[in-house]
């Protein structure tokens, strides 16, 4: 099942990422615009100056920036940058058994607050729940993807809230949508952010379930790939 985008994108070439949330494009019409970048990480391994890049446009005059920017293309991939998306792509797979799983939950709601944290979705029956995080991936290193690209105090916090989901007798489960198609393994970035690492491997220990799903991005939309192999000790 194949996502795609409501309208046609934008294309442009990228001049310069900036201020973390702004990016200026050149338009193949030659104008220069500025995007919105909802990535507040590094993006390291997905930024690189006269790249082809894609743009939704958005009409809303209360708006500063008129873009926003959700994709680009390194080394011939295109790579999904925008975070906002996994969120979308996740509830919409989860739903329809694209992200095999949760077949037998029948309810799914967004945006769920246990404890201290708020959870992306919560999928539940008559006999069961389960609270789902889902993080975006864009960094490779070699063949491996990796997250996060930043050290996240948010996402330790998000692993420290699932084991505790775990403790007290449901299912807890971490989701990366890895928006890219050149790497092959996910595992954490141990040098970026050691903490998260360890953190997810005793949330791992503690049976929270890890899942990397793979998603091939396009002008398009979104392509299911399917479940990418989850390495914890490199």
């Amino acid at each position: 099942m194949k996502l795609l985008f409501p309208k046609p994108l934008v294309p442009g070439k990228l001049i310069k990422r900036y201020k973390r949330f702004l990016a200026d494009v050149t338009l193949e019409t030659g104008e220069i615009v500025v995007a919105h970048c909802t990535n507040s990480g590094s993006m390291k391994s997905c930024i690189e100056e006269g790249a082809e890049v894609y743009l939704t446009h958005v009409n809303d005059p209360k708006r500063k920036t008129q873009y926003t920017w959700e994709m680009i293309k390194i080394n011939g991939n295109w790579i999904g940058i925008n975070t906002m998306m996994p969120n979308m792509i996740a509830h919409e797979w989860v739903k329809k058994g694209i992200i095999p799983g949760f077949e037998k939950f029948t309810n799914f709601r967004r945006e769920v607050t246990y404890d201290d944290s708020r959870f992306d979705i919560m999928a539940e029956n008559d006999k069961e729940r389960c609270f789902i995080e889902v993080k975006n991936v864009t960094m490779k290193e070699g063949d491996f993807a990796r997250f996060p690209d930043a050290k996240t105090t948010r996402g330790q916090k998000h692993l420290q809230t699932l084991i505790k989901v775990k403790e007290n007798g449901m299912r807890a489960v971490m989701l990366y949508i890895i928006q890219r198609t050149d790497v092959d393994t996910f595992a954490p970035a141990w040098d970026i952010d050691p903490i998260y690492g360890k953190l997810l491997v005793e949330a791992h220990a503690a049976g929270v379930e890890i899942i990397a799903f793979q998603v091939k991005v396009s002008p398009e939309g979104f392509s299911p790939m399917g479940i990418m192999p989850v390495d914890l000790a490199h």
